[in-house]
């Protein structure tokens, strides 16, 4: 019981009177097999404790998916098995899920090496938050993610080009006359499609391997492409009798295709603009964001300040 897991020693510089006790326990001797009262110690529950406890009384002795960052997987989360599996004679967790850091460049990011960004500051426009979204989504979840300019470059030239298929596509479908009820048999787009479709839920299957299903995405997406460009460089061939049509089936299930991975990803989305963002005025407006936190919660921030500052 006095592992230091379960139960910490009162420290009289660091703990407060009001938050530490004395408890009995009883303890059956080994020999004699009788029932003793004993004290622990002053002290208070270990902080491994407080997450195996909660985990119990709103989860049950066994959950099925816990995350969290690497730097937990030791001692946090082995203790909280070793103390879970311990107490409820159970699993503890049938799934872990451990992230990996965000880097500035090369470097964790930490106040002390004065490379510490919050979100407001390193995306401070609507482009910039949805780029920050795909680069953190597209990448592997377990491991570091390197935060740079050019990586979030990179985020807006990939986030473009979905957009400006998806229009094309759409612009295409809506001025199309073709029946797109056809099954799409000879379409080479659609059987891309579905080749793509198949590997993206391996990918997704295999332990949220993001950048895998990245690379699906894109290959549909240049599969529309490919189409675009094959009839607009037949449209400017004079010998054609007739004018070149798009598979309208193809792209069609290219739109659906997209639609369904953008559950996984959250591509399609408008981020609400903040004032002072460029092409935002000052005049009040209803889809335009000042960026305020509501007061309740606010409330809630004040009073979580005050008591880290008491260490209450």
């Amino acid at each position: 019981v006095r592992d230091f897991c379960l139960w910490k020693a009162y420290k009289p510089e660091f703990d407060r009177e009001d938050a530490t006790w004395d408890p009995v326990v009883e303890v059956i001797d080994g020999e004699q097999q009788q029932v003793q009262t004993r004290s622990i110690g002053k002290g208070r529950p270990g902080w491994h404790l407080e997450c195996s406890a909660m985990a119990r009384k709103f989860l049950g002795p066994t959950i099925d998916l816990h995350a969290g960052g690497i730097d937990l997987k030791f001692p946090h989360h082995e203790n909280e098995i070793a103390q879970s599996e311990g107490a409820n004679c159970a699993p503890f967790c049938n799934c872990w899920v451990h992230n990996g850091f965000v880097n500035i460049g090369d470097e964790k990011m930490s106040k002390s090496k004065g490379n510490f960004l919050t979100l407001r500051k390193a995306c401070p426009t609507s482009e910039d938050v949805r780029a920050y979204r795909y680069l953190v989504v597209s990448s592997q979840y377990r491991n570091p993610l390197s935060f740079t300019e050019a990586a979030l470059g990179a985020a807006k030239g990939a986030l473009k080009r979905l957009d400006r298929i998806q229009v094309m596509i759409d612009d295409a479908l809506k001025s199309s006359s073709a029946d797109n009820n056809e099954d799409g048999s000879t379409s080479a787009i659609v059987a891309t499609v579905e080749k793509e479709l198949a590997n993206f839920e391996v990918a997704i299957a295999d332990d949220l391997s993001m950048p895998r299903a990245s690379a699906c995405l894109f290959s549909i997406v240049k599969a529309a492409e490919k189409e675009f460009k094959r009839v607009a460089k037949l449209s400017k061939d004079e010998n054609l009798e007739e004018t070149p049509s798009l598979d309208v089936v193809g792209l069609a299930r290219v739109q659906e295709a997209l639609k369904q991975m953008d559950q996984v990803f959250g591509i399609y989305y408008e981020v609400p603009q903040v004032k002072g963002e460029e092409g935002v005025d000052g005049t009040d407006d209803d889809d335009v964001s000042e960026g305020a936190v509501p007061e309740d919660v606010m409330d809630l921030v004040v009073q979580r300040t005050a008591a880290k500052d008491a260490k209450d």
